[in-house]
């Protein structure tokens, strides 16, 4: 039976919310983090995807007796999961975000504005341009990301989204985009049309304000 720290480090669930904070986690690792270990002949990662495809299909509409019936799973990593969810619902109300502008985002992305590594975020969105999911797609070194569409849309197709807004944070705090940014704003481009999915805007943000590529013409 595999425990978190008998997976190479780049895989454990918790390097990665360390790394790339947890808002970078699928619902399994998330699962994963929460429970801390597998169970006889079953490790974390596998018994943590039914947990997530269950909470998928019920919606978070959970019971202690919906759970416990996945082989692994006892009453008391049934409440832990549980406790989770309840704590959630007691502190956090999601309400519906809608974007119509740059400025609609900002509030979205400022936790990237003073890091010290270029963060690159995907968000996606409905066909009413309301935010499915903010993600944190990659953390790069000092002043660079290395930023690939294949790792931008993996999750993007999941969400079925229509349209998506990517940013990023220069540590430099200069604001307009680099020829590297262009490139890649570019590929990231080209790959949503061909997908089907409308790049809607292209923000940099620093300690400086932000620089928005659809309110200087760079996105058509």
């Amino acid at each position: 039976m595999k425990r978190i720290r008998d997976l190479p480090e780049f895989s454990r669930p918790r390097e990665k919310l360390k790394e790339r904070g947890v808002e970078a986690l699928l619902d399994g690792e998330l699962v994963a983090v929460i429970l801390g270990s597998g169970s006889k002949g079953q490790d974390v990662m596998s018994l943590s995807s039914k947990v997530a495809k269950l909470i998928a299909e019920k919606g978070g509409d959970l019971s202690l007796e919906e759970l416990t019936k996945i082989e692994g799973i006892g009453p008391a990593k049934a409440s832990q999961i549980l406790a989770c969810f309840e704590l959630a619902r007691r502190h956090i109300v999601k309400e519906t975000v809608k974007i119509n502008n740059a400025e609609d985002v900002l509030p979205l992305i400022g936790q990237i504005t003073n890091k010290q590594q270029e963060y690159f975020i995907c968000i996606s969105l409905n066909g009413a341009h309301e935010v499915i999911e903010n993600r944190i797609v990659t953390v790069g070194l000092l002043d660079r990301s290395q930023v690939h569409p294949r790792e931008v849309f993996a999750d993007v197709i999941t969400d079925r989204a229509a349209s998506v807004i990517f940013a990023h944070n220069h540590p430099s705090g200069e604001l307009r985009p680099s020829d590297s940014d262009l490139r890649i704003h570019e590929q990231l481009t080209e790959a949503g049309r061909i997908l089907g999915i409308k790049v809607l805007d292209h923000i940099i943000i620093s300690k400086r304000g932000y620089y928005s590529f659809q309110e200087n013409g760079l996105i058509h």
